[in-house]
């Protein structure tokens, strides 16, 4: 079953869906009442549906498996109110706590089952989420942003960051971006706050993407694997591009990141008997 939602933030209205699992897809050893939750985090003027409806894909894919999925619009993104190019990602940041406070309070959400999927610039902003609210346990990143100025700066042209600058908007793809928006990028570095997480994290990239190199994948593993606490894996696939529009790596994609999640499902439940 899928929901339309409007989730409040501030002043603005997010543009959501919910899609639950059917009780019979519910797995053996997981709880009856509560299920894992899934939140996708879109890139760059992106929306709920992404890329050739990649995130409708993902979220009808997961729901097999039990899992409840959100998939929501950035301000001035998709259907939700306010100007994409007016906000910055601080602002992202704080509109995806806002979905996961909206998405906890569901009576059959388990909070201790909570994983973020990031696409692009979603990868670097479910980093930084997950750096600062415990209630994330898992990420996943798809072709994540490692610096955020130079990595949307280089998709946009420097061309539009410079119009920006000097007259105060530019106009990119039909959003009109301000200096504020651009600048709000700067202090961010994921690579840097990646450690600030200490849960689980599956890196997917592809060696064809022309958009973030498939190297911060390698990076992203390293920095990850310094940490205390946490694993880190990675799955790089061969040609796909940034949004991995191909069938067949498309169905890697998925197919891996439903193996990991369920991975950690099981681990979980096992630690849990084992506790007890």
């Amino acid at each position: 079953m899928e929901r339309h939602i409007i989730i409040r933030h501030k002043q603005e209205e997010l543009t959501a869906n919910i899609h639950y699992p059917s009780s019979i897809t519910k797995k053996e050893g997981r709880s009856t009442e509560r299920v894992p939750l899934v939140v996708i985090c879109h890139g760059f003027v992106g929306n709920r549906i992404g890329a050739d409806r990649l995130f409708v894909k993902t979220a009808r894919d997961l729901v097999e498996d039990g899992y409840m999925v959100v998939r929501f619009d950035y301000i001035g993104c998709g259907e939700s109110t306010g100007d994409y190019g007016q906000e910055g990602l601080e602002s992202m940041i704080d509109q995806t706590r806002t979905v996961l406070d909206y998405t906890l309070a569901c009576a059959d959400v388990d909070p201790t089952r909570v994983t973020l999927i990031g696409h692009s610039l979603g990868g670097a902003v479910a980093i930084l989420t997950a750096g600062r609210d415990r209630r994330v346990k898992n990420l996943v990143l798809w072709a994540s942003v490692g610096y955020p100025f130079n990595d949307i700066v280089k998709i946009t042209s420097r061309e539009v960051y410079d119009t920006a600058v000097k007259t105060g908007s530019s106009d990119y793809l039909g959003y009109e971006l301000s200096p504020n928006f651009f600048e709000s990028l700067a202090p961010f570095q994921p690579f840097q706050q990646a450690s600030n997480f200490n849960g689980n994290v599956l890196v997917i990239h592809g060696t064809s993407d022309d958009s973030i190199p498939v190297d911060y994948a390698f990076l992203f593993q390293k920095i990850f694997w310094m940490r205390s606490e946490g694993r880190c894996d990675k799955e790089i696939i061969f040609q796909a591009d940034h949004t991995f529009s191909s069938g067949s790596h498309r169905e890697i994609l998925l197919q891996r990141t439903k193996n990991w999640l369920n991975e950690q499902e099981k681990n979980q439940q096992e630690w849990h008997n084992w506790t007890i």
